[in-house]
């Protein structure tokens, strides 16, 4: 408590009796993460001490004020920068990266992905009626087992007859022949057993033709290929050409407005008749190859009865080079 000189104090602050002088600090820093133990940290600070005797010396300049004390308008200012390495230090086997760097999800994400802690057990999703589709979303929950059933779990009725296939004895009955009795038999008369099909044809028993409404076949998006559906109806096509043997299908497939919507359109008819000719049997001559018609509808192909006078029964493809490849 002696001094030879009293320290110099800047506006005199006391706190408690004794000289105080507030200081204030600013810092900010940031890491980045170079593995689970190892991280590279950067900080800054800043200290203002709202004095300039701080470091023990006034800047001195070339002019004085009252009483002979040197005029300064300048306060001390301290700045620390700091990198360093941070690493984990002891045991390998317990010591873990920093938890600011763990996401605290990681673990669950983990244990769903390969559980090693947790047991799940297996899903069940209930099939009361044991169709394949699950009871969610059968919208028939009562068909037999293995019975075939649509995505919603309706019976299929391939023939359109009102008998469901898993009942239907006779899967494929021609609208002609229809209403069918309850297992699904049409009523159609017997061929007669000794007749030629011309002889009738001239005494005029049958028709020449009398192939009569056809269904279309519908395709999704550019696809030239046929879906289950599809092909169930076609069947029931097929059974109505051999049905009326004197008869030609007209396989009519429309777009004209572009190279690559006509050759679509070639595809489809192309895809309707080689399935008819190679799975249900019939004869390549029996059909008219139509493309690229006007006024229909581009992803419908319709089939119809020909006419005597139309033709020709295959077609190059227009623009080979935009066929579609499945």
């Amino acid at each position: 408590d002696s001094y030879e000189s009293d320290g110099e104090a800047e506006n005199k602050r006391e706190l408690f009796g004794k000289s105080f002088t507030p200081t204030m600090s600013v810092g900010a820093g940031i890491a980045f993460r170079l593995g689970k133990r190892v991280n590279l940290a950067i900080e800054d600070r800043v200290i203002l001490p709202f004095t300039d005797l701080a470091d023990g010396q006034r800047w001195q300049n070339s002019g004085t004020g009252i009483n002979g004390r040197v005029l300064t308008g300048n306060t001390d200012l301290y700045n620390y920068l700091s990198v360093g390495l941070n690493f984990n230090l002891g045991s390998q086997t317990k010591r873990i990266e920093p938890l600011y760097w763990v996401n605290p999800l990681d673990y669950a994400y983990s244990e769903l992905n390969t559980p090693k802690h947790m047991k799940f057990p297996k899903p069940i999703l209930d099939d009361a009626d044991g169709d394949g589709i699950t009871d969610q979303f059968d919208l028939e929950p009562n068909t037999p087992k293995n019975s075939p059933v649509d995505s919603h779990g309706v019976s299929r009725d391939t023939d359109g007859d009102g008998v469901p296939d898993y009942k239907d004895k006779e899967l494929i009955t021609p609208t002609q022949c229809q209403p069918v009795d309850a297992d699904g038999v049409g009523k159609c008369p017997e061929p007669a057993c000794c007749q030629t099909l011309d002889s009738l044809i001239k005494a005029g028993g049958i028709k020449n033709c009398n192939l009569g409404s056809l269904p279309s076949i519908s395709f999704t998006n550019r696809s030239s290929t046929l879906s289950n559906d599809a092909k169930a109806v076609l069947a029931s096509v097929a059974e109505t050409i051999r049905n009326n043997p004197n008869c030609k299908v007209a396989v009519v497939g429309y777009g004209e407005t572009s190279k690559s919507v006509q050759q679509l359109s070639w595809d489809r008819v192309n895809t309707v008749i080689n399935y008819l000719v190679e799975k249900e049997g019939i004869s390549t001559d029996r059909f008219i190859f139509k493309y690229g018609e006007a006024n229909g509808d581009a992803n419908t192909i319709d089939l119809r009865e020909a006419s005597a006078d139309e033709t020709p029964n295959s077609v190059p493809a227009p623009h080979p080079s935009l066929r579609k490849r499945r």
